[in-house]
């Protein structure tokens, strides 16, 4: 291996997040990857033609993989057939495998929305007006719909997962490199979920993320634990996001962003060792 380790950096610079710009936090995270390894950047439809080249291939804000799931597949079965060093690995547990891992976190007793995805196991969620009904494989609320209860009967069950609506205070979610906590965010107005604001994280609230990063078993890579306080004051699992999580690092201090790049400058090296 060279002394600069070679990097190919997956991102669509182009795509439309809403009210985010996921193309300013890539050009300033490989901008300051580069000062440690040869950085270069392509559209996730490149990543399986080129990832050959370098040594290891790290996936950032590359869009949901719905739009291009087919090229996305073969790029994972040759990144495993090869032995590839991708960063996040692909073996993780939450939304890189879809959204059914919620299924399993439900039964095993874990603080989640309770998710279900067969009609017979309706009556196990909790009586509510209105139900939210969401893709396996969706990202970035794509195909997310709310139903009225007596909707219930005209879904199409199969690909699809049903949870009850549910009255919250705000979202907040943590970050993570590796297994080392970050910083935390929260949007304080649930209309406004993209507005965010510095959130100082308790012991309980940190003691409530750790237990979904400890269940994801991810070696290396970058986490984002997705939360909603109730109104009980109880946080409950919306998403474990370990494919391309957004960072929104321009909503945190200087020094939390060069702890955070120091951090994944250090993770990434270890992979690569």
């Amino acid at each position: 291996m060279p002394a600069r380790p070679r990097v190919l950096f997956v991102t669509d610079l182009a795509y439309p997040a809403r009210g985010r710009r996921y193309c300013d936090e890539d050009i300033f995270l490989s901008s300051r990857l580069r000062e440690d390894f040869d950085i270069a950047l392509c559209h996730p439809l490149d990543a399986a033609a080129l990832m050959d080249a370098f040594d290891a291939v790290v996936v950032r804000n590359s869009g949901p993989v719905l739009h291009y799931q087919k090229e996305y597949d073969a790029f994972r079965h040759q990144a495993l057939a090869r032995g590839t060093r991708v960063y996040n690995p692909l073996t993780g547990r939450g939304d890189m495998a879809g959204k059914q891992y919620l299924l399993q976190l439900t039964a095993a007793g874990f603080p989640v929305i309770p998710t279900v995805d067969r009609p017979e196991d309706l009556p196990a969620l909790p009586d509510t007006d209105h139900y939210v009904v969401k893709p396996k494989a969706g990202a970035d609320s794509l195909g997310l719909t709310v139903v009225a209860r007596d909707e219930l009967d005209g879904i199409a069950y199969g690909d699809v997962l049903v949870q009850p609506r549910v009255d919250f205070r705000h979202e907040v979610s943590f970050y993570y490199v590796d297994d080392v906590f970050q910083y935390a965010l929260y949007a304080p107005d649930p209309e406004r979920r993209w507005v965010l604001e510095p959130y100082e994280a308790g012991a309980a609230d940190l003691d409530f993320a750790r237990r979904f990063i400890d269940w994801n078993t991810l070696d290396h890579g970058i986490q984002r634990v997705d939360a909603c306080r109730t109104q009980d004051g109880d946080l409950l699992l919306v998403e474990l996001e370990d494919l391309n999580p957004y960072l929104s690092l321009d909503r945190v201090d200087e020094p939390v962003r060069d702890a955070f790049v120091s951090s994944m400058t250090a993770s990434l090296q270890r992979l690569l060792d």
